[in-house]
């Protein structure tokens, strides 16, 4: 319902009256005053005319009535939102074992607050409240588990893609999943699944992006290494709050887009994708994994992504998990 009343602000640029909407939305005009009293509470900004009807003057940064409107595919059909969640991947991971609605591929699990974010290997991904982007999606990608790692790679670039088209900002990959800016973290992306001998059942894509939060709020030994969208574009003069439903529907089309290209066996234009906005490749690394540690220079990614690392010794060796850090 309300979706509908944001819907026809989206349409008209202008009041829209109350009869209209009383007559598409089939209740009372009095509902229809409730509704527009609770969008208001919602953060929504509406002006109110007795002779005109409504106007939608602002949203609010976030909006899930706007995010689906603004989603084009899939990725965004399903779109489950709390304040607070111990973790979006938990919940989503959860929903797709059990399937139903709430479990088809695209659903998208949103939370303004995650008490016990998850990163990769087993850390804790700090999410301040409502400034930032926690995110899942459920996705059945009927590929093979030796694949997984494409599913991480098809989703780093949609996620870089999706945040340099929306706000300009030069965002690059450092392998495997982190968005980077100026050689600080922005993001991240922990994917989960769930897979027989010869196929993944389902996949679960989380997405962490620092997106309103000033890099005082974070504890020192996470502020050093972090940046968010908020700072980059303060440093360029643009000093309003920015639209987390802008990024995240860029981010859920851009999916849309790179998971069909991958589902369609498009692995080459994948990878191509991925080289161009790497910030690894061409570094001198130091690459820790599991026990051991390597260092090298990060020379090409496979077709499967794993980390090609030119050895001292002028040997090859390829890595498929593991933490890199650039030594120049």
């Amino acid at each position: 319902m309300f979706e509908g009343i944001i819907r026809m602000f989206k349409e008209k640029d202008g009041f829209v009256s109350g009869e209209e909407m009383s007559r598409r939305l089939g209740i009372t005009r009095a509902a229809i005053w409730k509704k527009i009293k609770a969008l208001r509470e919602r953060g929504y900004e509406i002006e109110g005319s007795t002779a005109k009807g409504y106007r939608l003057i602002k949203t609010p940064e976030f909006s899930v009535e706007e995010l689906k409107i603004l989603v084009k595919g899939d990725f965004g059909k399903e779109i489950i939102f709390h304040e607070s969640l111990d973790s979006t991947n938990t919940l989503a991971m959860e929903l797709a074992e059990k399937g139903g609605h709430h479990g088809t591929h695209g659903t998208v699990v949103i939370a303004d607050r995650q008490l016990k974010g998850k990163g990769r290997l087993g850390r804790t991904w700090f999410s301040l409240p409502q400034c930032n982007i926690y995110m899942s999606v459920i996705v059945r990608p009927e590929i093979e588990p030796k694949d997984a790692t494409l599913l991480t790679i098809m989703s780093a670039i949609s996620c870089a893609r999706a945040i340099r088209n929306s706000t300009g900002i030069e965002v690059k990959i450092k392998w495997p999943n982190d968005l980077m800016v100026s050689e600080r973290k922005l993001g991240g992306i922990l994917t989960e699944m769930k897979s027989d001998q010869d196929r993944i059942i389902f996949a679960v894509i989380g997405i962490g992006i620092n997106v309103n939060s000033s890099l005082d709020a974070f504890p020192p030994e996470v502020r050093a290494v972090a940046a968010s969208v908020m700072e980059e574009l303060r440093e360029k003069g643009y000093s309003q709050e920015i639209s987390r439903t802008l990024i995240i529907a860029a981010i859920l089309n851009e999916l849309e887009r790179w998971f069909k290209v991958l589902i369609k066996g498009g692995r080459i234009q994948l990878i191509n994708e991925w080289k161009k906005l790497s910030s690894t490749l061409g570094r001198k690394v130091k690459v820790v994994s599991g026990k051991d540690t390597f260092s090298g220079i990060a020379e090409d990614i496979d077709d499967e992504g794993m980390l090609i690392l030119r050895l001292p010794s002028g040997g090859l060796k390829k890595i498929s998990a593991g933490d890199v850090f650039m030594l120049r």
